[in-house]
Formats: structure tokens, C-alpha cells, sequence
């Protein structure tokens, strides 16, 4: 191979090295999701700031998350759903997922708001190609009786609404039972403490890949 052949082959090979690499990263970052979520709840939801760690958890995992949160003290879904401004919210922002959050619901009436009212957002998110979630809590220590039927109520009224169950109170439980140890309540003994709202965003962080994948 004489001289200018060589030269003329190092030069196509740095040519198409240097195309190769900007294309990975062109693909590097293009491969990286972005998706919106509306957190809807109370004081369980904004302890310790669970939609930021949830948005940390995301990133890790190539997901770009947009979020927004509307959570007041002690609200409930009809407190929410009655105020108007998180329609307002879905409809005009039409974000990807619509996080549902209300306190333990373990009453029947309680139940009848899960489902009813929660209807109501099902139709907003399916009008807006939303995917409606119920972040399923927790009972209080002292009504820790109240688990079981928290487990219960949260789990029908996303099978009746054909929407997305994140099981938290779930695997609260379980670890509970198992380790016999309540450190996922902050010293109120109904809040999340950092640890508890920790396994939370992993819970729903896990759930929402799984959703995302299926795209």
C-alpha cells in the first residue's frame, strides 16, 4: 500500500470513529425520557418531599422527570377534586402520570370517596391520555388494626377505576411484620421519616418504569 492510500484510509477511519461517537451520544441522550407527574395528596405525600425523591431516583434510571405537586394538610380527594385547580392542571398541562394520594381511607365511606371521586379523575386523565395512579398509605401506629383494610380499599378502587396501584402501604406492612421494627414513621407516628418516604419513591419509582417500558 503506497503512501496516499495509508493516509487516505487514516483519514476515513478517524472520519467515521469521530461520526460513530457523536452519533452515540446523540443516541446517549436522546434515549433519555421525559415524563411529567402530578402528585395530588396531603402531608403524606409532602413530607420529606417524596415527588424530589422520586424525581432522583428517576434520573438515575435515564428518566427526565417534570413534576408538580398540589398537597395541602389533611386533605382528601373530594377536598382536591372540589377546589378545581387540579383539573385545571390536568387538562391544560396533560401530564403523564396523575399521582392520587388521600389519608388511610380504611372506613367504608372512606372507600365510597376512593372510588367515586376517583372515577371522577379517571375520566379527566383518560380525556387528557393521563394514566390515573392511587399511592397507596398507611394507618396511623395507634390504628395499625386499620392496615388490612387500608390494603383492601386503596386496591379496589384502582381495580374499579382501571388505574395504576402503587402498593407502598403494601410493603410497609410486610416490613413491618417481618422485622417487627416502625422505623418508616417519623416520631408523629403517621408521617413518613426520611427512611419511610425513601422506600416510597423506590416503590412507586419501580412501578412507573414498569409502565414506562410497556410504551
Amino acid at each position: 500500500m503506497n503512501y496516499l492510500k495509508l493516509k487516505n484510509l487514516i483519514i476515513l477511519v478517524y472520519f467515521l470513529s469521530n461520526y460513530t461517537f457523536s452519533q452515540n451520544i446523540k443516541n446517549s441522550n436522546s434515549d433519555k425520557k421525559e415524563i411529567s407527574i402530578l402528585f395530588i395528596g396531603n402531608s403524606l405525600t409532602y413530607f420529606n418531599n417524596l415527588p424530589k425523591l422520586i424525581k432522583r431516583s428517576m434520573n438515575q434510571k435515564k428518566i427526565k422527570l417534570n413534576i408538580e405537586m398540589v398537597a395541602y394538610p389533611k386533605y382528601t380527594i373530594t377536598d382536591h377534586w372540589n377546589g378545581g385547580r387540579v383539573q385545571k392542571i390536568i387538562s391544560n398541562k396533560k401530564p403523564s402520570f396523575v399521582i392520587l394520594q388521600q389519608g388511610p381511607s380504611a372506613s367504608i365511606a372512606e372507600k365510597r370517596t376512593l372510588i367515586e371521586v376517583g372515577k371522577k379523575f379517571k375520566q379527566l386523565c383518560s380525556i387528557n391520555n393521563t394514566k390515573l395512579c392511587y399511592f397507596m398509605v398507611w394507618p396511623s401506629r395507634k390504628n395499625y388494626n386499620d392496615f388490612n383494610k387500608v390494603i383492601v380499599n386503596y386496591s379496589e378502587a384502582a381495580k374499579v377505576n382501571n388505574a395504576i396501584l402503587l402498593p407502598v402501604g403494601k410493603k410497609w406492612k410486610n416490613h413491618f411484620d417481618l422485622n417487627n421494627k416502625f422505623d418508616y414513621y417519623s416520631k408523629d407516628g403517621y408521617n413518613p421519616s426520611l427512611k419511610g418516604s425513601k422506600v416510597a419513591a423506590n416503590i412507586i419509582s419501580n412501578k412507573l418504569l414498569t409502565e414506562i417500558e410497556k410504551k
